[in-house]
């Protein structure tokens, strides 16, 4: 006989796992106390190495099935939601989202699902790439230098400070913050 587990996760303590456990029995779920392994954690953490999770893989059998609220539960990009579905779906153990309509991700419509999500992820990954290096070849054509700014040695920083010029000018004439010149101000070449 399957069991009903729930998965619910906030990112800060500040946020409480309430309103995901109310909105599991507004929807007609009972899931007992003792199933319920609510955690507090980043979702940039794969959900693999969340400790919460692992304990939770460890108690789940074939045929349990696992409820969440939303998608973003399970990780932050649709990847790493993917993943950790199979890893799931692997193990005989369904997962339901309430915010697909209690969709069974490991059904074969659930499958589709996920698939769409995933295409659309990637997309709008692929998208930011785009944007990002037109952004930076345009920068490029307009002369802005990228990346770190220039690096500056003890030996330059030595040779305006034998012009007795202050550290001040020094970090302007060198394009470097006032902090780096103090750094480099006592240093020999």
């Amino acid at each position: 006989m399957s069991r009903t587990f729930l998965y619910a996760r906030v990112s800060t303590a500040e946020q409480t796992t309430d309103n995901q456990i109310q909105e599991i029995k507004s929807h007609g779920f009972d899931v007992l106390e003792n199933r319920v392994v609510a955690e507090t954690v980043s979702g940039s953490v794969p959900a693999s190495e969340r400790k919460g999770f692992q304990k939770l893989l460890e108690r789940m059998e074939p045929t349990d099935i696992l409820l969440v609220t939303k998608l973003d539960r399970l990780g932050r990009n649709a990847m790493d939601v993917r993943s950790t579905v199979e890893l799931l779906a692997a193990r005989d153990i369904k997962v339901h989202c309430l915010a697909l309509g209690g969709a069974d991700l490991t059904s074969p419509a659930g499958k589709m699902t996920m698939g769409v999500i995933t295409a659309v992820a990637e997309f709008e990954r692929d998208l930011l790439i785009e944007r990002t290096n037109a952004g930076i070849d345009r920068a490029r054509s307009e002369g802005i230098r990228l990346g770190r700014p220039k690096a500056t040695s003890a030996r330059e920083v030595q040779m305006l400070k034998s012009a007795d010029l202050s550290q001040s000018t020094v970090a302007s004439t060198l394009g470097v913050s006032l902090s780096t010149i103090k750094r480099l101000w006592n240093k020999s070449t």
